[in-house]
């Protein structure tokens, strides 16, 4: 099996907390549209002809690009890749662009799930962060969603918002369950260095959210996701049964995946390779049948690394006889070596399988992946 992720690097507006690569002016769009199909045509090999059960159209803001522009894209990904009847196909899209006409679009286009980015419900929280649509918006998309058929909705949520308090953080939750959607994905706000928000930290114009505080706010969060009946099958995201995001758990199960447009980041299982962070360079070099990207081969201890790093956060966590299976006894043997502290402690915690996160090691779940991570 496999996966595509597509990436589209249009925003109307630059939201202060994403660090991902984006562009904000939509000028070149079908430009972009043509290099996209012609990479995806260039690479058509990269998978060795495994089915494709996942595509992810992701950014940025996918939902900026027309029907006509899917049709393309659909076009050469149904031409040249082996995509499975049952394929999970997500757009992620922002509220305001949802509207009943576009939503009727896309009805007639593969997508049958919606990635929408909410982030939060409250008008100056999403304000405070530069988000383009209003709390209506969110309301309205979503519902407009289910009228237009749509069956799979995912929504993103972030706690720990400047000026956030913990009442507030109750009342985004209490708005999302009421919208009943099939998946959530609930992240705590972090400043990542160069950001907007990162610089108005500096300036002392805005203030993180307390520690205890963003504790206070998860645990309430996991006692409400339970209780509707919400799977939490990774630290930061929750899904109804049978609604586990394809997408993700492709890549916390080390599935190989193309990833297509600037910046995006492929895996074949024994290398990843990611393109230019440059629109117009990547466009150019498209064009010219000249892909920018670099390379990685990954060793045996980076790729056990990468194990690590994205399984343990499931509720899975890590197989002792998958670690024999992938990098021999070896590392087994590290691997028992290093968690059995936090074992002792609580914070992990022996399953059929291997091991897992407790609640109390979810809350310190970077310092343990980094315990357990082979670094010489």
């Amino acid at each position: 099996m496999a996966g595509i992720y597509l990436h589209i690097p249009f925003c109307k507006q630059r939201c202060n907390y994403c660090d991902f690569y984006k562009e904000t002016s939509l000028q070149h769009t079908d430009r972009f549209t043509e290099a996209l199909i012609t990479e995806l045509r260039l690479r058509a090999n990269y998978l060795n002809g495994a089915s494709v059960h996942t595509i992810y159209f992701g950014g940025g803001t996918p939902s900026v690009l027309s029907g006509d522009q899917f049709q393309r894209i659909f076009r050469v990904l149904f031409d040249r890749y082996a995509i499975t009847e049952d394929a999970e196909i997500t757009l992620e899209a922002n509220p305001d662009d949802l509207t009943p006409a576009y939503l009727t679009m896309l009805t007639g286009l593969p997508f049958n799930r919606l990635s929408m980015g909410i982030q939060s419900f409250s008008d100056t929280e999403l304000k405070a962060v530069n988000r383009r649509h209003t709390a209506r918006q969110a309301l309205e998309a979503v519902k407009d969603a289910r009228q237009a058929g749509f069956q799979n909705i995912s929504i993103d949520l972030i706690y720990g918002l400047p000026g956030q308090s913990f009442e507030q953080w109750m009342q985004n939750l209490q708005y999302a369950f009421e919208l009943e959607p099939e998946h959530i994905s609930a992240y705590g706000l972090t400043y990542e260095e160069g950001t907007g928000l990162w610089k108005q930290r500096a300036r002392g114009l805005v203030r993180e959210t307390p520690d205890e505080v963003m504790l206070k706010m998860y645990r309430y969060m996991l006692l409400q996701m339970s209780s509707k009946g919400y799977e939490a099958y990774e630290i930061s995201n929750f899904a109804l049964p049978g609604f586990r995001s394809k997408h993700n758990s492709a890549y916390w199960d080390l599935t190989p995946y193309l990833g297509a447009g600037p910046s995006a980041h492929s895996y074949d299982g024994s290398s990843r390779q990611w393109n230019i962070s440059n629109l117009m360079r990547y466009m150019e070099g498209v064009e010219k049948e000249m892909l920018a990207f670099e390379r990685e081969l990954l060793s045996e201890r980076d790729a056990y690394n990468d194990y690590v790093m994205v399984r343990l956060r499931t509720r899975a966590g890590i197989g002792y006889s998958e670690i024999v299976e992938r990098f021999g006894p070896e590392m087994l043997s590290w691997c028992k070596l290093q968690a059995e502290r936090y074992i002792q402690t609580g914070h992990l915690q022996l399953t059929a399988k291997g091991i897992q996160l407790t609640l109390e090691g979810i809350e310190i779940s970077n310092s343990i992946i980094a315990d357990l991570m082979k670094t010489d």
